[in-house]
């Protein structure tokens, strides 16, 4: 079974392109940096040939409704099509637990997301979505995005934070299998509030800001649910709880 990884050079493609190698498939990885650009669709009927699963872990960090909707459109459209002259059996995609949730929350970038899910389901070719939850890297982001004078806002909502190498795993897992034609969901091993999250992060960095914890406060242009952060069904979980994922980290 051969495999192409979009996104390859990145945090989760990286890994994933490791975890594949290690099991003794063959992989090829694709990136703008080796002359694939799905936006233009530049590289992709040469990366696509003889493959036989397209993981897709590409990204357009892009708060424009209009335009992030369209970046997310147009490299689906091509990259369906070049799947279509190649042949290939599965697409696998990487997306976000709530995605429609948080896109009617007011979260313009997850309307990208659902155009996203949307061409795959609209492709013709097989297709896993795999839905995730917020990635435990992404825990200084969320700490910089609430920073005000008087502390750290951030809500008080669920959040079920999975590691980078557990998303990797997955989804590695999930491509090896056939596809379902519909969404797999995968997250961490614990459930919590994030302020609650947020708080034991900056404890164990020695960081002594006040955490203001709040219902109402926005993630990221949403007003989150209770939920909309965490696995609606039975999901796949990770096996790193926060303790150790924090213990692995470059220590700077």
């Amino acid at each position: 079974m051969k495999f192409l990884v979009i996104g390859a050079t990145g945090l989760i493609g990286s890994r994933v392109v490791q975890r594949l190698a290690a099991k003794g498939y063959e992989v090829v990885g694709a990136s703008p940096s080796s002359g694939v650009d799905t936006l233009t669709g530049a590289g992709l009927d040469e990366a696509m040939k003889g493959v036989d699963t397209v993981i897709d872990l590409s990204n357009f960090l892009v708060f424009v409704r209009a335009e992030v909707e369209d970046k997310f459109a147009r490299a689906g459209a091509n990259i369906a099509a070049a799947e279509k002259k190649a042949g290939v059996k599965h697409h696998v995609a990487l997306s976000v637990v709530g995605t429609q949730e948080l896109a009617e929350l007011g979260s313009d970038y997850f309307w990208g997301k659902v155009a996203q899910e949307k061409a795959i389901k609209a492709s013709g070719v097989p297709y896993t979505i795999v839905h995730s939850t917020q990635f435990m890297e992404f825990l200084a982001g969320i700490v910089q995005s609430g920073e005000k004078a008087d502390g750290i806002h951030v809500t008080t909502q669920n959040i079920q934070p999975i590691a980078s190498d557990d998303v990797a795993e997955l989804v590695a897992e999930i491509a090896i299998e056939p596809p379902t034609n519909g969404i797999v969901e995968i997250g961490g091993p614990r459930r919590i509030g994030m302020a609650a999250l947020v708080s034991d992060f900056l404890r164990k960095k020695g960081d002594p800001r006040k955490v203001v914890g709040d219902a109402n406060t926005l993630y990221f242009g949403a007003k989150l649910g209770e939920n909309t952060l965490v696995p609606k069904g039975t999901a796949r979980l990770g096996k790193i709880d926060f303790d150790a994922w924090f213990a692995s980290q470059p220590t700077t």
